[in-house]
């Protein structure tokens, strides 16, 4: 098996299983743990404090927060506190957010490229402890710093990683960030265009291709019972080719489907409302976009995503037990 592998965890367990689950992937050889933070529930920074404080060396990434909703200068303190807690292990992955959320947040998306470009600079300037003026479209700073008083002093070793989709932000991507966090439901294949502008970006930059970490999000749904694993992937599919609609612009499924499963979900959607509208995302889509099935069908198709280009799957786990996930990709 692949020597690095990680695993995602998203809102479908209750949190105190979900430090459980970090400690038993760090016995099993995982490099990290990613925490998502995208729709109105779980927020990223306290499961990341928390896996922090019960693991010793597996990275902890956030998986991936917005640039919108924290001001600069409270996204440097909040990385600076978990590498307090967790020296070198911290991974800041962050996105561009999405709408109609953002929307209906009072976030108006504007420049998205701009705004995310502005905050990679300052917040890696003042991990690097530099005092900052920086006056841009989106961030505005005067003679900040990270004064630190009681505790380290030195350059923060915070890596930077963008949560990109579209071919603009992956290529500025790979211009600016340590690594990219490639999505997930999308086929192996989507992976070519994505890499093709990070080499762009970094040739922009006078950077190397593999100068870029690639981790990948993986949807993966472990079973023995090859049909109980395709049905649990399906009710997930459901919920995020409506609700989500640069995922499912990259997953290459017809917007027709895209638009009667909409027809059918509300916001937020109902257990109800993806039982219903869930017969509507065929077999074939689930296998080209997930890994889906028996823990042989699961490891091969994440084979595929790591022949395309991804250095490091993040298994997104869906159903059924985490445990038999971790022990079927353990790397010892």
């Amino acid at each position: 098996m692949n020597e690095r592998v990680a695993l995602y965890l998203q809102d479908a367990h209750d949190l105190r299983d979900g430090l459980e689950y970090v400690r038993y992937a760090e016995e099993k050889g995982f490099e990290a743990v990613w925490q998502a933070e995208s729709r109105l529930v779980r927020d990223a920074i306290v499961p990341m404090a928390a896996y922090a404080a019960v693991t010793e060396k597996i990275n902890v990434g956030s998986g991936v927060i917005n640039n919108w909703t924290r001001n600069i200068g409270l996204l440097a303190s909040t990385f600076l506190t978990l590498d307090d807690l967790a020296k070198d292990r911290i991974i800041c992955g962050i996105g561009a957010w999405w709408d109609p959320l953002a929307k209906n947040v009072g976030i108006d998306r504007d420049k998205p490229l701009t705004a995310m470009k502005e905050t990679v600079e300052v917040l890696k300037r003042l991990l690097s402890m530099e005092r900052v003026t920086f006056h841009g479209e989106f961030v505005h700073v005067d003679g900040i710093e990270l004064d630190v008083v009681h505790g380290r002093t030195e350059p923060r070793n915070v890596s930077i990683f963008i949560g990109a989709t579209g071919p603009k932000m992956m290529e500025l991507t790979g211009e600016i960030a340590d690594g990219v966090v490639l999505n997930y439901c999308v086929p192996p294949e989507y992976n070519h265009q994505a890499l093709d502008m990070l080499r762009i970006g970094a040739k922009k930059a006078n950077r190397t291709f593999d100068d870029i970490d690639r981790p990948q999000l993986i949807v993966c749904s472990v079973d023995e019972d090859h049909d109980r694993a395709i049905d649990t992937t399906r009710e997930l599919l459901t919920q995020y080719l409506a609700q989500q609609p640069h995922i499912a612009k990259a997953s290459g499924v017809s917007m027709d489907v895209v638009e009667k499963i909409q027809s059918i979900l509300g916001w937020p959607a109902t257990h109800e409302e993806i039982q219903k509208a869930k017969h509507l995302v065929p077999d074939d889509l689930i296998h080209q976009i997930t890994a889906s099935g028996t823990p042989d069908e699961a490891r091969a198709k994440v084979k595929e995503y790591i022949n395309n280009g991804c250095t490091c799957p993040i298994l997104y786990p869906v159903g059924g037990d985490v445990k038999v996930l971790i022990d079927t990709f353990a790397v010892k």
